[in-house]
C-alpha cells in the first residue's frame, strides 16, 4: 500500500485595502464557514490563475471594487479541516474604482491597523495581522 499522501495546500488569496491609514475587513454571513468572523476579503486562486489576477478577480466578485495592488506580504500555510496556502497582498482601490461593497459578506468595515488585533477575525487572518502590523509600525 502506499503510504497516505497529504494534499498540496489550496491557494488562497487575500487583500488588505489600505486608504487614509485605515484597513477594510469584511463580516462573514452566519450560514458559511467561520460564520460572523471578520476576515480580509480574497479567495482561492483558480487552476492556472495566477495569484495576482486572483485577487484582482477576487476582489471584483465579492466587493465589486477595482485593486491596485501594490504589494505581496510573506505567504504561509494555515490548516484548517484542509491546510491553505495564504497569500496575502497591499493596495488600494484602483483610480475610478466603485465604493466595495458586501455582495458575498454581511459587513464590512475601514479600521484602523492597531484596532485588528480586537476583531473576531478568522484564525488564518491572524498571522497576515502580526506581519502588516510589524511592517506598518516601522
Amino acid at each position: 500500500m502506499a503510504a497516505h499522501s497529504v494534499p498540496p495546500p489550496i491557494p488562497v488569496v487575500c487583500a488588505l485595502i489600505e486608504r487614509d491609514g485605515l484597513v477594510l475587513v469584511a463580516q462573514r454571513p452566519a450560514h458559511k464557514h467561520l460564520p460572523l468572523k471578520w476576515e480580509f476579503p480574497g479567495g482561492k486562486v483558480e487552476p492556472g490563475e495566477s495569484p495576482e489576477a486572483a485577487i484582482v478577480r477576487e476582489l471584483r466578485e465579492e466587493l465589486g471594487c477595482e485593486f491596485a495592488l501594490s504589494r505581496a506580504l510573506p505567504r504561509f500555510n494555515h490548516a484548517y479541516a484542509e491546510t491553505i496556502e495564504m497569500i496575502p497582498f497591499t493596495g488600494r482601490l484602483a483610480r475610478g474604482s466603485p465604493e466595495p461593497q458586501p455582495h458575498e459578506h454581511i459587513a464590512l468595515r475601514w479600521v484602523a491597523p492597531a484596532e485588528l488585533a480586537s476583531l473576531d477575525l478568522a484564525a488564518a487572518d491572524l498571522p497576515v495581522v502580526a506581519t502588516y502590523c510589524a511592517l506598518t509600525t516601522k
